[in-house]
């Protein structure tokens, strides 16, 4: 079963590879486009703007592409642990908002009757329908090739990590992540929902935007609701790895969307582009995702602090045992 398992996850991993190369040769055909003059820039952005947001996207792809050979190759059991476990956390925070959302998305635009488009990348320029879906088939192979192959990596190069601690030398953490997480989900829940406290722009919210906003919510509030049942010394009722996978979804989901529409929020506020305004107030928006980056970031602080004191337990146990043998 083991050597099944693993097979599945090392196929899944090429997949997840595989699935990114069509979203990189596109964004790297945007850039050259727009500089030869070939291509629109996107709406709301100037050249200079426009080719900085995609570099950082090809340079995101690039890493998703390596990220998903190094949970298959060889090569990928000696980079240092940290980086990887990183760019997993980022990258599947990244990918676990993009898969429901073009879920509901699609289903929201069949609803309507609108065809809609893929995020809107390039805002009102016209995209091809086949570049659309492109796009989104990359997210979503992408995000389904690493959720498989990422578990099946970590059980070959630290199989501890998904089992429940017996005994831990190291206190749980601080449980402030949990609070701050249930707040800002909330808040999203609350603008998902329709709430008008902290909207600048009511008329300026799409569907596209409610469900972006309320896949968001959804994940901070569970992994705020994992956090204490991880930390907690008697056992949970839910089975341990699908807590810690619900606090490691949700963590990366805060840390990496909030990580990436801060900067575009203070861009729009500070540029006051004339085609783009986001709905939210600025204060608020800026309030919530620098919470959200901060509170994606303890609760991973917390995963490992109690990592840590587990992989210590063992050492300070066995003097102990050893002197109860001798004196037995």
């Amino acid at each position: 079963m083991v050597e099944r398992w693993d097979r599945i996850g090392r196929t899944a991993a090429y997949g997840a590879a595989a699935a990114l190369v069509p979203y990189l040769v596109i964004k790297v055909s945007w850039v050259v486009g727009s500089l030869l003059g070939l291509l629109p820039v996107g709406r709301g952005f100037g050249l200079g703007g426009w080719l900085v947001l995609n570099t950082v996207t090809i340079g995101m792809a690039a890493a998703g592409i390596t990220l998903g050979l190094a949970l298959v190759r060889p090569w990928g059991m000696r980079i240092p642990g940290r980086l990887v476990g990183f760019l997993a956390w980022v990258g599947s925070g990244f990918l676990v908002s993009i898969l429901p959302f073009v879920v509901v998305s699609a289903l929201v635009h069949s609803g309507s009757g609108d065809s809609g488009s893929s995020g809107g990348s390039k805002g009102d320029a016209a995209m091809p329908g086949w570049e659309a879906v492109l796009l989104q088939c990359s997210f979503v192979g992408t995000g389904i090739g690493l959720a498989i192959a990422l578990p099946a990596y970590l059980w070959r190069r630290w199989p501890q990590a998904l089992r429940r601690p017996e005994q831990c030398s190291t206190p749980p953490g601080p449980l402030w992540p949990a609070a701050t997480g249930a707040v800002t989900g909330l808040a999203w829940l609350y603008w998902a929902a329709g709430g008008p406290l902290g909207i600048a722009h009511r008329d300026e919210r799409p569907a596209n935007w409610h469900v972006l906003v309320g896949v968001s919510a959804c994940w901070a509030l569970a992994a705020s609701a994992a956090v204490p049942a991880l930390v907690r010394r008697r056992p949970a009722r839910l089975p341990y790895p699908l807590l810690l996978a619900v606090a490691w979804l949700g963590s990366g989901s805060m840390f990496a969307w909030s990580g990436w529409r801060l900067p575009a929020t203070l861009y729009v506020a500070l540029a006051h582009p004339s085609d783009v305004s986001y709905p939210e107030n600025v204060a608020a928006a800026v309030t919530l995702h620098v919470t959200a980056v901060l509170t994606g970031a303890g609760i991973m602080r917390t995963l490992m602090r109690r990592d840590r004191g587990r992989a210590s337990a063992p050492n300070s146990a066995q003097p102990s045992a050893a002197r109860v043998g001798r004196h037995s």
